[in-house]
């Protein structure tokens, strides 16, 4: 089964080789700290941190979302939840979860949030502790520019949560040019690692946050407080899930080996999007669009679970629908990672117009 979903991505031969290796006890193994000190130096390196330290936890990448909440969030804080998607609203639970008061900046679901639009909210009000945003929100594809509005937010003494696990390691994103105090991302998009990991870069002020607490952060597995002197104590708070990790080495090695990573994200993107028009189809979003994902709106006379299920049992590649609001009304494809080479996604393109011109085009394409 070709594997063209938005995440989890395919996985190259030497990264699943990598997981097979044998290793000692995680807890005990000094030279597993090492290893896993020095993978996590390479992460802060690959987006350019400086002010930043960069931590991989044992749980999908939802955890690293969960965590920055439920690290920062005190009883009574108010958080701004910057929403023009599906999980950019998705924070307001987790900040509600761990006692906050969650405040919507909702925008047009059909393009990225305006930067100024944002600043003219916050010159009206701007007491928050933090805001929250994502980077591609995966159900609608839609990129925001979250250094730009990172750096709005900190004119306010705002501190950020950043979402960027569909995106990062497909668009380019610059820590040293950004605000952003805990940034979010997950092993098995662009990386193209197996699901499993969590990573996550974390500043020194949001660390200063964290100590200066007035309540104990509610959470131990979701508290990144305990990871902060690791290495010095060559403790971790759990079991690290060394093979995993291993394995996600191994894909951070082949994104250092792969100069032209980002300009193929964006060729194939393009590529995409012009073959998807040209077979008559309709592209979700208006404007904004990520170089990792590619959503399409459901053609007329079909259904969302039509079209996947032909795709994948006659051409055996899978693509995904969506959930929420979007539930049956688009069809995404996923150009990520090892997912993202023109000849895996022409193949998917053909097959996509195969399904849609099928018994002499008798159904039309919206």
């Amino acid at each position: 089964m070709k594997l063209m979903t938005p995440g989890p991505t395919q996985v190259r031969a030497n990264v699943r080789a990598a997981r097979s290796k044998m290793f000692c006890n995680p807890d005990l193994d000094p030279a597993f700290y090492d290893f896993y000190k020095e993978t996590c130096d390479l992460l802060e390196k690959a987006l350019g941190a400086t002010d930043h330290r960069a931590f991989i936890l044992g749980g999908e990448g939802i955890l690293g979302l969960e965590a920055a909440c439920a690290s920062l969030t005190e009883p009574g804080d108010r958080v701004l939840v910057i929403d023009n998607g599906i999980f950019g609203k998705g924070f307001q639970d987790f900040v509600e979860i761990y006692g906050g008061e969650a405040v919507l900046f909702t925008t047009d679901y059909l393009e990225p949030v305006d930067p100024e639009a944002l600043r003219a909210f916050l010159s009206k009000d701007s007491d928050f502790k933090y805001a929250t945003m994502v980077h591609c929100d995966t159900p609608s594809g839609v990129l925001n520019d979250i250094e730009a509005l990172s750096r709005i937010c900190d004119e306010y003494g705002i501190m950020v949560v950043a979402d960027s696990v569909s995106a990062m390691f497909g668009e380019r994103l610059n820590l040293s040019a950004a605000k952003i105090d805990i940034l979010c991302g997950g092993s098995q998009k662009a990386l193209s690692a197996p699901p499993g990991l969590t990573m996550v870069w974390v500043s020194q002020r949001a660390f200063q946050a964290m100590e200066e607490r007035q309540v104990p952060i509610r959470s131990f597995y979701a508290n990144l407080l305990t990871m902060k002197d690791y290495y010095q104590d060559q403790w971790f708070p759990y079991t690290m899930p060394v093979s995993d990790i291993m394995g996600l080495r191994m894909a951070l090695d082949n994104f250092y080996a792969d100069p032209d990573v980002y300009d193929r994200h964006e060729r194939v993107a393009r590529a995409t999007r012009k073959a998807v028009k040209e077979m008559g189809l309709s592209l979700y979003l208006r404007r904004g669009m990520s170089n990792t994902v590619t959503v399409i709106r459901v053609p007329e006379g079909w259904t969302d679970q039509e079209i996947i299920g032909k795709m994948r049992k006659d051409y055996g590649i899978q693509i995904a629908g969506c959930f929420d609001y979007l539930a049956g009304k688009v069809i995404r494809i996923g150009h990520m990672g090892e997912s993202c080479n023109m000849e895996d996604v022409q193949q998917t393109l053909r097959a996509l117009g195969d399904i849609i011109g099928e018994s002499g085009n008798s159904r039309q394409a919206g």
